[in-house]
């Protein structure tokens, strides 16, 4: 899905974030600074947020601008899949969250899976890197690679977490609400097809 006010958006703060992460010039800082409050602009008159909310978000980013990195796990059971209804929104995901700095993408969703789920797992299979720009989700203000990893429960029970309210396994066919900012139904059929295939090769973009 393609929003050309959002490309414009990301790619002002990204330029402005670089800007400000290696200019000494103050007036060129001056001139950065200006560039990431439009940006927030775009963004605010776009998607009703706050623009002190994004500008906040904005700030906040520091270094050479780079996408974020979330990481998703995929846990089959009795051929249905492992997902946790969110609390932000109360619809459903697969298990997972932002890689957390100074651990690995197996560690991460190894950590997210108990935190959100109560499952202790194993990772045994990267199934997909995907670039979220070229799937479904709604306009985000910033860029996400969402990295998928297949993962087998070695123990643990259901439980909530901090972020979520419920805990199932669904079929392919009988999905629920799902929140589309972490996962689309197209995303996670495709998924499904390493339930029927599990020597699938690794899927990117």
């Amino acid at each position: 899905m393609s929003y050309k006010w959002l490309d414009w958006a990301r790619r002002i703060q990204s330029l402005s974030q670089a800007g400000l992460t290696f200019s000494k010039d103050i007036y060129d800082l001056e001139r950065y600074e200006e560039l990431r409050t439009i940006s927030a602009e775009i963004l605010a008159e776009y998607t009703g947020v706050k623009i002190e909310t994004i500008e906040e978000f904005f700030v906040k980013e520091k270094g050479y601008p780079t996408p974020k990195v979330d990481v998703r796990g995929v846990v089959f059971r009795e051929d249905k899949i492992l997902m946790v209804r969110e609390k932000i929104d109360d619809c459903w995901s697969l298990p997972g969250g932002f890689c957390d700095v100074g651990l690995s993408p197996a560690e991460n969703i190894v950590k997210e899976i108990k935190e959100e789920s109560g499952f202790d797992v194993v990772p045994v299979k990267l199934l997909a890197i995907l670039d979220m720009n070229k799937h479904p989700h709604p306009p985000q203000p910033y860029h996400y690679y969402k990295v998928f990893i297949r993962c087998e429960i070695i123990g643990g029970n259901a439980r909530n977490g901090i972020e979520t309210k419920g805990i199932n396994f669904f079929e392919k066919n009988n999905l629920p609400n799902l929140s589309t900012d972490r996962n689309t139904e197209s995303q996670i059929h495709t998924l499904f097809e390493f339930l029927v295939e599990p020597h699938k090769q690794a899927l990117f973009d």
